[in-house]
């Protein structure tokens, strides 16, 4: 069964027809063409396929198509600001929290949700937030390390470093 959805994408509305059953990392990834979102394990469990919906970090895996009707959802492609890098995009390059790369959009995008809650987290409070995030590359100290450093980079654009 098809339903007609509008979604913001990206900042941008859009209208789909999608089987109610299509889960949003597929509708991502094999009908929009939006491939930075990666599939993990397909259940939940590893935060490669998160993305924002309506602001909050959702794993698009678990997610239903057919619920998506009027929300608004972010994905790595739509993080960067106008030509430049989300703040967050640039400290994982600048502090090497990047290696593989297949966990790292999601950790972006987690990593962005908890700065825009938190700008400024403990080390614990980033632990926490990613610790729905498996990388088995890092040993997450950069990805940390990078997340401090973007929410400094963001509180001192907002005036409060």
């Amino acid at each position: 069964m098809k339903k007609k959805i509008r979604i913001t994408l990206n900042g941008r509305k859009t209208d789909l027809e999608v089987p109610t059953h299509r889960l949003l990392l597929d509708l991502l990834r094999d009908e929009i063409g939006l491939t930075g979102t990666k599939e993990g394990c397909g259940t939940g469990d590893c935060g490669a396929c998160t993305v924002l919906l309506n602001g909050k970090p959702v794993n698009s895996c678990l997610i239903f198509s057919g619920e998506l009707d009027g929300e608004d959802i972010v994905t790595i492609e739509g993080l960067k600001i106008g030509p430049e890098l989300h703040p967050v995009q640039q400290a994982f390059i600048q502090d090497g929290g990047v290696q593989c790369g297949y966990c790292t959009s999601g950790m972006l995008m987690m990593s962005k949700a908890l700065l825009d809650e938190n700008p400024d987290p403990s080390e614990e409070d980033i632990r926490f937030a990613i610790s729905g995030n498996l990388c088995r590359c890092t040993g997450y100290a950069k990805i940390v390390k990078a997340v401090q450093d973007a929410g400094r980079e963001l509180r001192a654009k907002r005036g409060g470093a």
